[in-house]
């Protein structure tokens, strides 16, 4: 009996030192979850217009959605459509408003992301080919020998469909035109760079370019629309993963917005958010890789 006490304290021991390990690993693990909690929703958006009323607008956007769901809510600029999608990937952004295309790659880079809601008009989206008025042009056929200025390389409506649709015509944008094609990097530069005569022809979102028309930001006096496109799916907002709880807080305070709600209403054009999904945006992701902009 006394030869096994020293054996059954032992046994005692390694029990309690693994059970207090054991504890303090999962004490580690909780602690390591809180940290991994979301405290603030960081939210972005591609930098396709006027960095000023793009500022300005999503601040009032993060201060509404905020309200709405109870959440801390900040904006977050991004340089430019790669700054964003990385900051997603990196999970820095936790929803954010992107074109079809940077949509698709967000969510490719993460797979548990969401596609969450759009606007009535992104069910039927289209681009704009403009002209400067000196240059006589009708169709994208005649686009061979002139100058052209897509937007941003990342953009869906101002680069990935526009140059879909070149093809489709039969003009290479690489050999067709006169010298590369340039890469204005957002809407509003493509048609002013077209305006001023700095390019002949270009292509942009029909949402930007029909705002710039009705605010007298464009004079049509010296650019035109020479061809509309068929109709795709574009813009969308997609949350990062997260909690169910604070996706659907975040879902329904987007779908519960109207006019005059906050200035993004109004940047965007649109009365209303509708409910959108990943699968409506396959097609746009087999433009990307038929187009080898994405693998």
């Amino acid at each position: 009996m006394k030869k096994l006490l020293p054996i059954m304290l032992g046994i005692m021991m390694i029990f309690f030192i693994t059970a207090c390990t054991d504890q303090t690993e999962q004490a580690k693990d909780n602690t390591n979850e809180k940290e991994a909690e979301i405290t603030k929703i960081k939210i972005g958006m591609i930098p396709d217009q006027n960095t000023a009323d793009l500022n300005r607008s999503m601040d009032d956007f993060a201060k509404d959605l905020g309200e709405k769901t109870g959440l801390e809510v900040e904006f977050v600029p991004s340089v430019d459509y790669a700054a964003l999608v990385t900051a997603f990937e990196r999970g820095e952004i936790h929803l954010a408003w992107f074109g079809g295309l940077t949509g698709v790659q967000a969510r490719n880079l993460v797979p548990e992301s969401e596609a969450i809601a759009q606007r009535p008009i992104d069910q039927q989206f289209k681009s704009v080919f403009i002209a400067n008025s000196e240059v006589k042009i009708n169709s994208l056929e005649e686009l061979k020998g002139k100058t052209f200025t897509f937007g941003s390389e990342s953009s869906t409506s101002g680069h990935l469909m526009p140059r879909y649709f070149v093809m489709e015509a039969g003009i290479n944008p690489e050999k067709d035109l006169d010298g590369t094609p340039n890469y204005s990097g957002s809407h509003d530069k493509t048609y002013k760079l077209v305006e001023s005569g700095a390019y002949q022809t270009g292509a942009l979102n029909i949402s930007v370019w029909e705002a710039a028309v009705k605010e007298g930001k464009v004079d049509t006096t010296k650019v035109k629309v020479f061809y509309t496109t068929p109709e795709y799916y574009d813009y969308n907002w997609t949350v990062n993963k997260m909690d169910k709880e604070t996706k659907t807080k975040i879902k329904d305070a987007i779908l519960s917005m109207k006019a005059g709600d906050n200035e993004v209403m109004n940047l965007l054009q649109t009365d209303k958010f509708i409910e959108t999904n990943n699968d409506n945006y396959k097609a746009i992701e087999e433009v990307a890789k038929e187009l080898k902009i994405i693998k």
